[in-house]
C-alpha cells in the first residue's frame, strides 16, 4: 500500500509517501513553522511524490493529520487532502494529532501511561491518555493545566506533544514522576502515514476534529476519574 501523508495542524508544515509493503518512507519533507502553511504545502507535496518517484493514481490512499490544533493549518492539510483523493479517485483518511503523538512512543514502556498534550493557551490543553499498549484510558478533551496533571492518578507517564513540557513544570512534586518527556512541535509524519495505512476510511473521515469552536470558552469536561470509568 502507498500513502501519501500530510501535516499542517501545528507548527509544522510536513508531508511523506510510506510503501507499506516494503516497510519503508520513500520520501518525506518537514519544515518547522507557525504560519505560511498555505504557500509551503503544495510545492512541498509535488517535491516529495517526484522524490518517490510516483504519480498520484498510484497512492491507494492520502492520510492528514485532522485536529486538534490550528483552525488555518487544518483547513489547508484537510483541503489539500480532499483534492488530491478527489482527483486521484482514492481515498482520504483523518488521524488526530493527539494519536499521532502517542503512536510515537506506544509501546516502548508497557507499564507506562502515554499523555498526549497540545497547547490549546489561557493554561488549557488539548489532550489524552493511552495505556501502554494504546488503549484509551481518557477520550480527548480539552482541559485546564490543572485538571490534565491530575492524570498523576495513572501512574509515571510518557509525556509527549508540544505541551509535554508545560505538563511536566507542573507536574505535583509528591506524585509518580513523568519517565519520559517528548516536547515535539508537530507529529512524527511517518507516524501519521503508518496510522493513515492502518485507518479505516469509513470511520475516519478526513474532516476536522475540532474540540472547541473558534474562539470559544473551552468546554467543562467530567473529572478524569470520570472519564477513566466511562471510557
Amino acid at each position: 500500500m502507498l500513502i501519501l501523508a500530510i501535516d499542517t495542524a501545528l507548527e509544522a508544515c510536513a508531508a511523506a509517501v510510506l510503501d507499506t509493503d516494503a516497510g519503508e518512507l520513500l520520501a518525506q519533507e518537514q519544515l518547522l513553522m507557525k504560519r505560511g502553511h498555505a504557500e509551503a504545502l503544495m510545492p512541498m507535496i509535488a517535491r516529495v511524490m517526484q522524490s518517490a518517484n510516483l504519480s498520484f493514481t498510484a497512492l491507494d490512499r492520502i492520510a492528514v493529520t485532522v485536529g486538534p490544533g490550528s483552525f488555518t493549518g487544518l483547513r489547508v492539510g484537510i483541503s489539500a487532502a480532499r483534492g488530491l483523493a478527489l482527483a486521484a479517485k482514492r481515498p482520504a483518511v483523518g488521524l488526530t494529532t493527539l494519536s499521532a503523538y502517542a503512536a510515537t512512543v506506544v509501546g516502548q514502556s508497557k507499564s507506562a501511561p502515554v499523555i498526549s498534550a497540545i497547547d490549546a493557551r489561557h493554561d488549557h490543553v488539548y489532550f489524552q491518555i493511552v495505556a501502554g499498549d494504546g488503549s484509551q484510558l481518557v477520550r480527548p478533551g480539552v482541559v485546564s493545566v490543572d485538571e490534565a496533571i491530575a492524570a498523576s492518578q495513572f501512574g509515571a507517564p510518557h509525556l509527549v506533544g508540544n505541551a509535554a513540557n508545560i505538563l511536566a513544570d507542573r507536574w505535583p512534586k509528591d506524585a509518580p514522576q513523568p519517565c519520559a518527556v517528548d516536547a515535539q512541535p508537530a507529529p512524527d509524519i511517518g507516524w501519521v502515514a503508518w496510522l493513515g495505512a492502518a485507518a479505516d476510511p469509513e470511520t475516519n473521515p478526513a474532516r476536522p476534529f475540532y474540540l472547541r469552536a473558534p474562539d470559544a470558552k473551552p468546554a467543562t469536561q467530567p473529572p478524569l476519574a470520570a472519564q477513566a470509568a466511562t471510557s
